[in-house]
């Protein structure tokens, strides 16, 4: 299987519903997304995806929650926008362009805290 990897970054804010502590506060990010595809073959140029072009794909998305209150922005105005959820949302939001390539999608809301959801 090949896989390949990039990495991007987008600020925003948010507060945990249900959640007792400081995260039902509003705070903010500074996000770090790494999304995977992989595939069993490559295509004739003899790549997984152009990374130009999943950069560009990531980069759409991103920007619609980049500076944003993340809890005015769907689906997080009835989905918690935590980190897993996050993920989630990125991971199918790629999927649209990758339906068969998507793999995994890291998020860290800081240096050493990371949510990542995955279909392995």
């Amino acid at each position: 299987m090949y896989r390949v990897s990039i990495k991007s970054d987008f600020s925003s804010a948010h507060n945990l519903r249900e959640y007792q502590g400081k995260c039902e506060h509003l705070h903010g990010h500074n996000w770090v997304v790494e999304a995977v595809l992989c595939s069993k073959d490559l295509d004739s140029t003899g790549m997984v995806e152009d990374f130009k072009l999943f950069k560009l794909s990531l980069k759409t998305i991103l920007d619609l929650l980049d500076h944003k209150y993340l809890n005015e922005v769907e689906p997080f105005t009835t989905v918690n926008p935590t980190a897993e959820n996050i993920a989630r949302h990125i991971f199918d939001e790629l999927a649209k362009s990758y339906p068969d390539k998507v793999e995994t999608v890291h998020i860290w809301e800081s240096a050493d805290s990371k949510a990542t959801y995955s279909i392995v």
